[in-house]
């Protein structure tokens, strides 16, 4: 008799649970949301305004070292100031989108091209703009090109076959590659155009524009204020849990990878639709970002913290924590995830374009990787996230760590081989779940369970400030030399790949 009301209440208390939780859903869906339309596509946005490889590659070594400081410090702000802490994420929130919104005023940068044609012993240089074509006759000139561009020749006579490109007048390419041969062209009576999508060899005049600081500041706050934000977003989750909560993470967190991967899609479809040839209208994404913002911020006022328990010392009591000897080795696996999320997140759409353009493949681009982060988020992720909480009981924290290191080498290995663009879909939706999702939830949910109390923000920024701070600097010098010749090539994906097994076969961790 005593057990009917027993699970009544039971029931009743779940559905209170879940109506309080509510808020937080919602805010991971609508925050990541935001981030979805944009921060999959910078680096190939900055690609199309002009910046190449090389100096995007910098850029995403320099940024990441910021995360180091300004997470632990706004975590450490959001502990401090508790009474203020909503003020200050929401207010992280809307300096975010503020920043994604000023790239939009970025116009592309006004490049000297690199094209020498030699015609009768005279060799011109011509000035490329992205946005407006450039006039030049190729009649029975042999050209020597360091980068092409695109090309559209407008007259009714048939352009002969270049051994390299092969085209006929009337149509237009992106060739982005350096083409050590000379491809000759005759008989053309009419001009041919030639619009600039890619950064040519002399990075130094990027370094004299205003148009390529103004993108730099903004795409660094951007990246900044979004990390915070993440990671102060993830401490209120595990307050609102409550205590031994973290196996529950996962419900919440999926909400905002469901955010992420729809308006991805959506970003990259609506760039596709709305954009004519290989330059892109990013405007589907800023409107989305208005949108999503808007209504993420009325999430966060509906949003009721709970009062936590304080410290009187936050650095005293996490010092204790970080002076342990599983801590220092569970921040060398942090690091090391780091370095391999980085490389996926900031190279792999450049790699895939590469694919694209060797493969003919350009004019669609958008779509596949909108798919791409589709196929991430609302496949795998979805799954992972949900099952995260199983798994960790089932095996626990180290194991756990263990397991995904072995997924991310098995996953390199599986992009290593691709040849085609199209079959990243299929590897993403089966591996970006089991590693992304269930290594990110370990990671956070063992921070939030080692923390002492009122100190969560704090130690969430500074596993946060390892995973995407050191890390992804590290990679990003490395691979940006790699890029400088190879741009992205598949044996960089392979020899990362036995990088990782050769390390996890010999790590055991136990924590």
């Amino acid at each position: 008799m005593k057990s009917k009301p027993f699970l009544l209440s039971d029931f009743q208390v779940k559905m209170a649970l879940n109506r309080r939780l509510l808020p937080v859903k919602a805010h991971f869906f609508l925050f990541m949301a935001v981030s979805g339309p944009i921060l999959p596509y910078l680096t190939v946005y900055g690609k199309q305004l002009g910046i190449s490889e090389v100096v995007m590659g910098t850029i995403t070594a320099v940024v990441p070292l910021t995360f180091l400081l300004a997470k632990p410090v706004f975590g450490f702000i959001a502990d401090y100031f508790y009474e203020k802490r909503k003020f200050i994420f929401m207010s992280l929130i809307m300096s975010m989108s503020l920043f994604y919104l000023g790239l939009y005023f970025v116009p592309p940068l006004n490049i000297e091209m690199d094209y020498s044609f030699l015609e009768n012993n005279h060799s011109r240089i011509h000035f490329c703009d992205n946005s407006q074509p450039v006039s030049a006759d190729t009649s029975n000139a042999s050209v020597w090109p360091i980068q092409v561009c695109n090309v559209t020749c407008h007259n009714e006579t048939t352009l002969h076959s270049c051994p390299i490109i092969g085209l006929n007048c009337g149509q237009t390419f992106c060739y982005e590659k350096t083409l050590p041969d000379i491809c000759n062209w005759t008989d053309i009576p009419e001009d041919c155009h030639r619009k600039c999508l890619k950064e040519i060899s002399q990075n130094s005049q990027l370094f004299q524009s205003t148009q390529f600081y103004i993108f730099i500041i903004l795409m660094t706050l951007s990246m900044i204020t979004f990390n915070v934000s993440n990671s102060i977003s993830d401490a209120i989750c595990f307050d609102m849990l409550g205590e031994n909560g973290e196996n529950n993470y996962g419900y919440q967190r999926v909400w905002g990878t469901i955010g992420f991967g729809i308006t991805a899609f959506l970003g990259g479809l609506g760039m596709d639709f709305w954009s004519d040839g290989e330059v892109k209208n990013y405007n589907p994404a800023f409107f989305m970002i208005i949108v999503f913002t808007l209504l993420d911020m009325i999430c966060c006022v509906k949003l009721k913290l709970p009062k936590m328990q304080t410290t009187e010392n936050i650095l005293k009591s996490l010092s204790k924590v970080l002076q342990n000897k599983t801590m220092s080795i569970f921040l060398v696996f942090v690091t090391l995830v780091g370095v391999l999320d980085g490389f996926i997140i900031y190279f792999m759409f450049w790699f895939l374009e590469d694919l694209a353009i060797g493969t003919d493949q350009m004019k669609h681009i958008k779509v596949l990787e909108g798919l791409t982060v589709a196929a991430e988020t609302l496949g795998g992720e979805i799954i992972f996230f949900l099952l995260s909480g199983k798994i960790l009981k089932t095996l626990g924290y180290g194991h756990t760590l263990t397991l995904c290191f072995f997924n991310y080498a098995l996953r390199l290995c599986l992009i290593s081989f691709i040849s085609d663009p199209w079959w990243i879909v299929a590897i993403e939706l089966l591996m970006q779940g089991p590693t992304y999702a269930l290594c990110y939830t370990t990671i956070v949910a063992y921070a939030n369970a080692i923390s002492p109390p009122g100190t969560s923000a704090t130690m969430q920024g500074i596993i946060a400030g390892m995973d995407d701070g050191f890390d992804l600097s590290t990679i990003h010098a490395v691979f940006q030399k790699i890029l400088q010749k190879t741009i992205v090539k598949i044996s960089q994906f392979n020899q990362l790949y036995v990088i990782i097994e050769k390390f996890y076969t010999s790590t055991i961790f136990n924590v």
